[in-house]
C-alpha cells in the first residue's frame, strides 16, 4: 500500500486518490495487497481468493520497523515510490505502530468477521507459520476448506 500512499518525495497523497488507486488495482487479474487502508478492506476482499492476516504482536512489529527502518535509512525501500528514502519518522512508529491493537486490530478483526465463510481467511500469527506461508503459499492454500467466491 505505501506506494499508494506517497507519491515521490514522500508527498501524501489525498485519502481519496489512495483508496481508488487500491481498488483499481483490486480490479486487476492477479495481484496482492500488502498493508492495511481499511476503507478499501471490503472493496479488496470482494474481488479476493484468499485474505491473509498477519499480527506478530505490538513489540515484534516496533522492532521490525526499527530494523527495516535501520536497514534501509535514507534509501528508498523496493516496496516504495521513487525518492522516498526510509527515515526516523516518530510519529509512524510511536503513534500507529505501538498503538495498532487499539486503532487498527479492531477493524482487521471486524473485517474477519464480515467475510468469514464469503472468502477463505488465514489469520498467521506466529513467525514460523508465516514463514511457511512466505515459502509456499501453494501448499497452505490448499489446505484451506474454500468457501465459494462469487464475483
Amino acid at each position: 500500500m505505501d506506494p499508494f500512499y506517497f507519491k515521490p518525495g514522500w508527498e501524501q497523497r489525498p485519502r481519496p486518490e489512495t483508496d481508488s488507486m487500491a481498488i483499481e488495482a483490486a480490479r486487476g487479474e492477479r495481484w496482492v495487497f500488502e498493508g492495511n487502508n481499511s476503507s478499501t478492506f471490503d472493496a479488496r476482499a470482494e474481488r479476493a481468493d484468499l485474505i491473509v492476516v498477519l499480527y506478530l504482536g505490538r513489540w515484534r512489529c516496533f522492532w521490525r520497523v526499527i530494523w527495516r527502518t535501520l536497514r534501509y535509512y535514507r534509501r528508498n525501500r523496493p516496496d516504495m515510490a521513487p525518492n522516498c528514502p526510509e527515515r526516523f519518522e516518530r510519529a509512524f512508529i510511536f503513534d500507529w505502530v505501538l498503538n495498532y491493537d487499539t486503532h487498527s486490530l479492531p477493524k482487521a478483526r471486524a473485517l474477519i468477521e464480515r467475510w468469514a465463510g464469503k472468502r477463505a481467511i488465514m489469520q498467521l500469527s506466529l513467525a514460523a507459520g508465516i514463514n511457511a506461508f512466505a515459502a509456499d503459499p501453494w501448499t497452505a492454500f490448499a489446505k484451506i476448506d474454500l468457501p465459494a467466491t462469487p464475483r
